[in-house]
């Protein structure tokens, strides 16, 4: 088997002797130890060399007299992981000023008096490139982990993506119900999916970049809240899996009590994981408590369980990434042990803190919040959506994308909002149908097959009798490098499915006026959905 270049490279040695027979005899003894030696008749060809690769260099210190600070140059561009060895062949007796000063200047140095002996010398140059084989082998790795996280993020790109594209209709659907829907029950239902829908886009999105998360990087949504709404959005999400472990939960939190400047959503998934946590950990029969009190300008939310309890050692480590304490319990083998972690970070983003404790083994244990109290008098906006809405102008609209789903139900929204809407599968049909419909809003799929939606929105503005026409994307994809290619494309609007239908009306509205000029080349991105977009 052929070795690595990698290999090859460590093994590479550059000789540069130009006095005497220094470089045929190096050369001719090393090439018997399996060392590929290059002999180099100056500095410069030493310098070429150096930039295909070399395990080491072996060097008169003649050679150094003028060339030092050239080499030294070159040392000095190495990358973090290189660190060159050089082998110095020095004058007998003491230290010349030449390799005094190749031994500060120059980094890894060794120096070999001559005359030297063969074994000494094949056991230093053995040990150079030994050195820098691992050097290589480190930056493979790096290089090779690079890449894996190039290969993630653009799988978790594409994921996200995709898994908005069956958001959309959801989405769109749920708005529909709403605005059609009469009945408390029918109401209380809405409420239910779309709380959990938004908090399923919200995880969605983190998919996009998991470091966010490891990290504390994860973008905060903040608005004057009150804690027993966020607790009633956990329990919510939680409470199924409480039920079917027959478990009792007791909850002693008063509402309009603790108002708190908070993301709702990231502190429901806060004490959702402590729940589930308390429900995976506890026994059938068990009970689980959360309760709340004062404590000057915080609050303090305490979840304690009857479960098995943390071990005193483990309490420290807890909410540390991928830890499961009790490795032993089955219980620790269904999740990743990510979910204390992220709960760390986000009560720490909130400005507050969380901790642990437990009398030990099979004694339960408590997990407590502390959060900073919102002054007294907030103000406050609804966490639900009106229905109040004022009549508009109606516009025509065309709507464009291959998913028929997403598209019936967006257009179906938008004829109950108000507007004309015509609805097509594809680019072609598209502007055959702007001919004959004359819409003064387009909102178009990007990837669509055959003719996408770049494509489109060229054709549309290379025609000067359509430079009035409003064109609106609408993609799973929300970085900022998606939104200044569909700038580029000639788009004005840019959003992220799924879009709610109050973002989508308000956009509409804004539509009424003639568009403001700008020499900005971003489009617009204010009326965003407040479940799926979120900055990169």
């Amino acid at each position: 088997m052929s070795p690595a270049p990698v290999d090859r490279l460590g093994r590479r040695l550059l000789v540069l002797a130009p006095v005497g027979k220094d470089a045929a005899l190096i050369t001719a003894t090393l090439d018997r130890d399996m060392v590929d030696c290059v002999g180099c008749d100056s500095l410069d060809r030493l310098l070429t060399e150096l930039d295909r690769g070399a395990g080491a260099v072996l060097v008169a210190e003649e050679a150094l007299a003028e060339g030092q600070n050239a080499l030294a140059a070159w040392l000095t561009r190495q990358p973090v992981w290189s660190d060159l060895p050089l082998l110095i062949l020095t004058r007998s007796g003491a230290d010349s000023a030449t390799a005094s000063h190749a031994l500060h200047t120059l980094g890894n140095v060794t120096l070999l008096e001559r005359p030297v002996r063969i074994g000494a010398l094949v056991s230093a140059v053995r040990s150079a490139l030994r050195a820098r084989t691992r050097q290589y082998r480190t930056r493979a790795d790096i290089e090779e982990r690079e890449e894996a996280d190039q290969r993630k993020n653009q799988f978790l790109a594409m994921l996200a993506h995709e898994l908005r594209n069956p958001l959309a209709p959801i989405v769109n659907s749920l708005s529909l119900l709403r605005l059609t829907g009469s009945s408390q029950s029918t109401s209380s239902a809405f409420e239910i999916i779309h709380r959990q829908v938004e908090q399923m886009v919200r995880l969605v999105d983190d998919l996009m970049d998991v470091s966010r998360i490891t990290s504390g990087k994860i973008e905060l949504r903040k608005d004057i809240v009150d804690l027993a709404d966020v607790l009633a959005a956990a329990i919510e999400t939680s409470g199924p899996l409480v039920q079917a472990s027959t478990q009792t939960l007791d909850v002693d939190v008063v509402a309009g009590e603790y108002l708190l400047d908070a993301d709702a959503v990231r502190l429901a998934q806060v004490f959702s994981n402590l729940l589930n946590n308390a429900a995976k950990y506890s026994n059938p029969g068990g009970r689980i408590t959360v309760s709340a009190r004062r404590t000057r300008s915080h609050v303090t939310v305490v979840v304690s369980d009857t479960g098995v309890g943390i071990p005193k050692e483990s309490l420290t480590r807890v909410f540390d990434m991928f830890t499961q304490v009790n490795a032993r319990d089955r219980r620790s083998q269904s999740g990743l042990g990510i979910g204390l972690t992220l709960v760390r970070s986000l009560v720490e983003m909130h400005g507050g803190e969380v901790t642990a404790t437990s009398p030990g083994t099979g004694q339960g244990s408590q997990f407590i919040v502390r959060l900073p109290l919102k002054e007294p008098g907030a103000a406050r906006r609804s966490s639900t959506m009106s229905d109040t809405r004022a009549p508009w102008q109606l516009q025509r609209i065309l709507v464009v994308d291959d998913n028929v789903d997403s598209a019936d139900t967006l257009g179906a929204l938008l004829r109950m909002l108000g507007a004309d809407t015509r609805v097509v599968y594809d680019g072609k049909t598209a502007l055959a149908a702007i001919e004959q419909f004359t819409p003064g809003i387009v909102m178009l799929d990007l990837g669509m097959p055959g003719m996408d939606g770049y494509e489109v929105a060229r054709h549309l503005r290379a025609d000067p009798a359509r430079s009035d026409l409003v064109l609106i994307a609408l993609t799973g994809w929300g970085q900022a490098s998606d939104r200044r290619r569909t700038a580029a494309a000639g788009f004005n609007h840019h959003l992220v499915k799924p879009v709610s239908v109050d973002a989508m009306e308000s956009l509409l509205r804004s539509l009424r006026q003639p568009p403001a000029s700008s020499s900005s080349n971003e489009p617009e991105v204010a009326l965003q959905s407040p479940l799926a977009d979120r900055q990169a």
